[in-house]
């Protein structure tokens, strides 16, 4: 049984609602069956718990958070009951979409009442697709016609679209829909980009990456749009042409975990599949540590910048360069990093900075 659970999530007038019938018609064609956590925040304020009804905005945020954990545990649970081989289990909006409307302060306290922490949280999901506002890219079609309960300006939306996207910064799996086409190939696209992930067509990768003079850690750090997260990568013994590794990210003590397998199809294509894997099964993997090379740690920031999601490596032994990385759709895509980033040159397909080279390189010194 094949059990993924997804965020569709974004600003408002992003066209969430189309969206969840495009992946209604479109997944259930593929042999899928579509389970749909409807957005919990709409279902609280319909019944009259609000922030403005509620003692205070954290007060309300508790309840939320609550129900909608407790919605979607009950989701997999029923999931894992059902007897068809493919399940997408599909939420409007994830536990992290909260975040966008609380101070940390508020954030951190609701998390905590909850019992759980970030990590656990942003990555419990395989995947997080963030649809732009219009307000950002398609202003003429910003509009309170579809969604009574609407009420921000186009300034609004747009702070309101880079809060929710700060908000999911970090998660390894973020795909970000934007308006540069019209709505129904954005529709599309978001179809697309789930399919490619869900591994329905060959899940090959384009990623192009570059060496960059190393940045500025305070920028980054205070940077909404930045997320740290500390990585720990252990090649297990190669079979074939196959790369197979271990993985374990994470922040403030806590990690998640799970394994790949990576075919390399040339410099800047690659078959790539993942699992998500318990604590325990990646301490069972890594007892198959190739022993000629050594385990990869280092320091990644995701960094969100124009609708691009750059993942940022850091080396200890490293003082004076580091390297970003973009997965991309089209390998001629232009690329444009934020003037705090100052790019050395292009470095896709060169041998001496493939991962594989670098945990042998490690290993030797």
């Amino acid at each position: 049984m094949l059990i993924r659970k997804v965020v569709i999530t974004g600003g408002p007038c992003a066209g969430k609602t189309t969206a969840m019938s495009w992946i209604q018609n479109h997944f259930t064609r593929m042999g899928y069956t579509v389970l749909f956590i409807p957005e919990t925040a709409t279902e609280l304020i319909s019944g009259g718990v609000c922030p403005w009804t509620c003692g205070t905005n954290l007060d309300y945020q508790k309840c939320q958070l609550k129900l909608q954990m407790t919605k979607e545990q009950l989701f997999e649970q029923a999931a894992r009951t059902m007897p068809q081989e493919k399940i997408l289990i599909v939420c409007d909006r994830g536990i992290m979409d909260n975040k966008a409307y609380m101070t940390e302060e508020e954030f951190a306290e609701a998390v905590r009442y909850i019992g759980s922490d970030v990590v656990s949280l942003r990555d419990q999901y395989d995947a997080v697709f963030h649809l732009v506002t219009a307000a950002k890219g398609a202003e003429e079609f910003y509009t309170f016609e579809n969604n009574a309960a609407r009420y921000e300006s186009v300034e609004q939306a747009v702070d309101l679209d880079d809060r929710l996207l700060a908000s999911w910064t970090g998660h390894p799996h973020l795909r970000v829909i934007d308006n540069s086409t019209d709505f129904m190939e954005k529709m599309q696209r978001l179809i697309n980009e789930m399919i490619r992930f869900l591994g329905e067509t060959n899940p090959i990768a384009s990623k192009r990456k570059f060496l960059i003079e190393y940045p500025d850690l305070e920028w980054l750090d205070s940077n909404k749009m930045a997320r740290k997260l500390e990585s720990v990568e252990v090649y297990l013994q190669k079979t074939l042409d196959e790369e197979h590794l271990a993985h374990k990210r994470g922040e403030n003590g806590h990690y998640f975990c799970y394994e790949s397998v990576r075919k390399p199809l040339s410099d800047r294509k690659f078959l790539e599949m993942e699992r998500r894997i318990t604590e325990d099964e990646y301490n069972d993997l890594i007892r198959e540590a190739d022993p000629e090379r050594a385990v990869i740690r280092k320091t990644r920031y995701y960094l969100a910048y124009e609708k691009q999601y750059f993942e940022i490596d850091i080396y200890p032994n490293w003082e004076d360069h580091a390297i970003a990385e973009i997965e991309v759709a089209n390998e001629d895509d232009e690329i444009r990093f934020p003037e705090e980033i100052h790019v050395i040159r292009e470095i896709t397909g060169e041998p001496e900075y493939r991962k594989s080279s670098l945990s042998y390189s490690e290993a030797a010194e």
